[in-house]
């Protein structure tokens, strides 16, 4: 088995980031099963405070870092005033400091409201916008509980070219009555506004959400069976390959050297500081590895670092063998896929040579050095690998 320090600086193979939760949206989409919050008012000076001090506790637990990226999702982060973007940013810093090619990112949607303040969060730091623009059809955009037209959406888009030098975009495709030709022909246009990033992803009916209410009465009609849904996956994967823009990822596509790097941090296991109303992290400690979630409830996570000096809510030891399933869970998404070592080091066992063999055979996986990834037969089987690999 390990040793006890064996863990320590393994945090270092995916580096460190830092995510900040804004839990509020001017409405919310029937597919969303995030952490977000409808509210008519938000004291933004009340919870740039908050969030500072958060990110002020963190620091002094895990002194001596540097930040590789920032990631401000929601909720909607675009609803924050670029002043608050510029307090917590400036608390990041004084926390930890910056590496000198830091990314930091920033959630938005293309609404007037929201793309009047792209300059404001550029001026305060942001480098990278992530916009969730979903389709490029008035009808679905309508039918996802969307605000704004695709007209918005592309005025938005060039504002945001204006501001940002790395620009990406979400597009949600398998959606009701969507045909093969109608994704591709909507793909084509998405990848002719490109910049360097594109995250697709194909809509999953999650309980808990109106969607899911809707799917459980039989009053969610015309979504594309499994085998169609498929057919879209593969496409989608051969479209923008031969565009340039390869999948890195399960449902993320960039072009060379543009991906996103503080998603790397989650896929790669890295260390992640969390804050905000229930946000999740892992931070390593002398004494291990660590899980940290925060009070899911806007108001009580807010009383909460006010009143006690913190917002979270849990803190739990990851145990080495859950840092291996994690680990392989995650990793096994990219198409770099996973390193072997690093994977037995955290678990004190190898892989099953067997199970690794059958998927081999198979053409489902492939092991080249040093590294196991699925070949693209397999991504589309990616649920059945893993439950094969970490039985």
């Amino acid at each position: 088995m390990p040793g006890p320090d064996s863990f320590v600086e393994d945090w270092r193979a995916g580096g460190f980031g830092l995510y900040v939760h804004w839990p509020f949206c001017a409405a919310k989409c029937p597919y969303c099963d995030f952490n977000s919050h409808v509210v008519s008012a938000v004291d933004q000076a009340r919870w740039a405070a908050a969030l500072s001090s958060e990110i002020a506790r963190l620091g002094a637990e895990l002194p001596g870092r540097h930040l590789g990226s920032i990631f401000f999702g929601g909720g909607t982060p675009s609803l924050m005033e670029p002043e608050t973007v510029d307090t917590v940013l400036r608390a990041a810093r004084a926390a930890w400091g910056f590496a000198n090619d830091i990314e930091i990112t920033l959630e938005a949607n293309p609404t007037s409201v929201e793309r009047s303040r792209f300059q404001g969060f550029a001026d305060a730091g942001v480098n990278r916008l992530s916009m969730g623009i979903q389709a490029l059809n008035d009808a679905d955009l309508r039918a996802l509980g969307r605000m704004h037209s695709v007209a918005e959406a592309r005025a938005a888009f060039d504002v945001a070219r204006a501001s940002f030098d790395r620009v990406s975009f979400d597009l949600i495709y398998a959606r009701q009555s969507q045909t093969r030709e109608a994704w591709r022909a909507e793909l084509a246009e998405a990848l002719a506004m490109t910049v360097d990033h594109l995250s697709l992803y194909q809509l999953t009916i999650e309980p808990g959400t109106a969607f899911g209410a809707r799917a459980a009465a039989g009053k969610l009609r015309d979504l594309p069976d499994d085998d169609l849904a498929a057919d879209m996956y593969l496409e989608t994967q051969e479209i923008c390959e031969a565009s340039g823009m390869a999948g890195y990822e399960t449902s993320n596509h960039a072009r060379p050297g543009s991906e996103s790097r503080h998603n790397l941090v989650y896929w790669r296991q890295g260390d992640w500081a969390a804050v905000g109303p229930g946000a999740h992290g892992r931070i390593t400690l002398p004494g291990g590895r660590y899980a940290t979630e925060a009070h899911r409830a806007p108001g009580a996570w807010l009383e909460a670092v006010e009143r006690q000096g913190t917002g979270e809510s849990l803190r739990e030891l990851v145990p080495l063998d859950e840092q291996a399933t994690e680990y392989l869970l995650m990793s096994m998404r990219l198409t770099e896929g996973l390193n072997l070592a690093r994977h037995a080091r955290l678990a004190g066992t190898p892989l099953d040579d067997g199970a690794v063999s059958r998927l081999a055979d198979l053409g489902m996986v492939e092991r080249t050095d040093g590294r196991l990834r699925t070949t693209r037969q397999g991504r589309p089987l990616l649920n059945a690998i893993l439950r094969e690999l970490a039985a």
